[in-house]
């Protein structure tokens, strides 16, 4: 039974890494449909828990995510079968690719498809923005943090680790003051 949930851990992510295009947070989707909706191994609150460590923590999101979610389910070696299965599609693809492309980067068509994966691309993000703000808590707060770190991060030449620290120590700031206020 063990082997079997490894085996399938490592499949599912194969199938994440092999099928998406645009990096990380273009995956972000596609992971939460496969394993929360369709395998019901994590919980719609701890994938968004899953996906903020992972974006907080140093390395690929997408790498980061299977990681995360392949320990949660198997333990270390659920971790390896999903970091190997999201890591490896994108390993011979980008080997191929860049074999290829030197004999057909001049082609017109060629470029034209780079654009439209592009597009395509900045769809899958924004529809992971719209999910992640759909199931996180709002409040006034929360908006000010938002509206800041995307100043920061957009309009500025901060580090954008920086600015997830900082944003993580205001939410926990925000929530110690919350319990506080609780307690009384």
């Amino acid at each position: 039974m063990y082997i079997k949930t490894l085996l399938q851990l490592f499949l599912t992510f194969l199938k994440i890494g092999g099928f998406t295009f645009g990096g990380g947070y273009a995956m972000i989707p596609l992971i939460q449909r496969e394993i929360v909706e369709k395998k019901g191994w994590i919980t719609q609150d701890d994938i968004l828990d899953i996906f903020a460590i992972a974006e907080s923590t140093p390395g690929p999101i997408a790498i980061n995510s299977a990681t995360f979610v392949g320990q949660r389910v198997a333990g270390f070696a659920g971790a390896v079968a999903a970091t190997l299965g999201v890591a490896l599609p994108s390993f011979v693809i980008i080997s191929v690719i860049a074999f290829a492309l030197r004999q057909f980067q001049n082609i017109r068509a060629v470029r034209w498809a780079f654009c439209g994966i592009r597009a395509g691309v900045l769809a899958l993000i924004v529809k992971a923005l719209f999910s992640m703000y759909n199931q996180c808590a709002k409040s006034a707060l929360s908006y000010v943090i938002m509206a800041g770190a995307f100043a920061a991060a957009a309009f500025t030449k901060i580090n954008v680790i920086f600015v997830i620290i900082a944003c993580g120590v205001l939410g926990l700031m925000n929530s110690v003051a919350a319990e506080r206020r609780n307690r009384k």
